[in-house]
């Protein structure tokens, strides 16, 4: 029997691609241990085509390659997770500005149609639509800027952040505060105003930070990592 599975460059693709989906859906969790045969044959693609996949997804920050024991996803700690989004901030900023001063009018249509999905899915307690549409506005938000080396470092950062991203959105009360500073971050864009949406970006994920740190430990291990760092 033929074996039909995916080599080369579009194998490696397929492969990464599809890991990269499962951290982004939380269906791969940290510390997981990724099987290079398991995922060979569910991925219809060759193991060495799984093998350059991970070796290229270990670059990024997102697999952990333990020597004699195979691969796993990458555990991101509080003060990392910190860092990540200290990192973040300034790349988000810088879009949300070059977004403000190039969308056209369906773009920014389209975001308004964001916000309103929004705000309809807080009203009906739907977290999980909720977090999606975070995602997506984000995204979005980095295809309209046009920035194409931010949104690729963006994609990288928040890949590493999935554990986090997910306990933040279920905290309580958590949505009722991100939601009117994506709204606000929409605003900015659609007016056109880039300080306004490049300071309301900054102002959200600032938030973020204030939320990790909140978490247990985080608080803890940011002022010893502070007092740590060279004056």
């Amino acid at each position: 029997m033929a074996d039909n599975r995916v080599t080369g460059q579009e194998g490696r693709r397929l492969v990464s691609t599809a890991i990269r989906q499962a951290l982004s859906a939380g269906d791969l969790v940290p510390g997981q241990r990724l099987v290079e045969q398991e995922l060979s044959e569910t991925l219809h693609a060759t193991r060495n085509s799984v093998r350059e996949a991970l070796q290229d997804l270990a670059a990024e920050g997102l697999v952990e390659l333990v020597p004699r024991r195979g691969a796993r996803v990458r555990i991101v700690s509080v003060e990392e997770a910190i860092q990540i989004t200290e990192c973040r901030a300034a790349l988000e900023g810088l879009c949300a500005r070059r977004a403000a001063q190039h969308a056209s009018a369906e773009q920014r249509e389209s975001l308004l149609e964001i916000g309103a999905a929004m705000r309809a899915a807080v009203s009906g307690g739907d977290l999980n639509t909720y977090s999606a549409l975070n995602r997506q506005l984000h995204a979005r938000i980095a295809e309209i800027s046009g920035q194409k080396v931010a949104g690729g470092l963006l994609d990288r950062l928040k890949g590493q952040m999935v554990r986090h991203q997910f306990r933040l959105a279920l905290r309580p009360g958590r949505p009722g505060k991100s939601m009117p500073q994506h709204l606000a971050i929409i605003e900015a864009v659609v007016a056109g105003d880039g300080p306004a949406a490049e300071a309301a970006a900054r102002t959200h994920l600032d938030s973020v930070i204030e939320e990790l740190r909140a978490t247990p430990g985080g608080a803890e291990l940011h002022e010893a990592s502070r007092l740590q760092a060279p004056a």
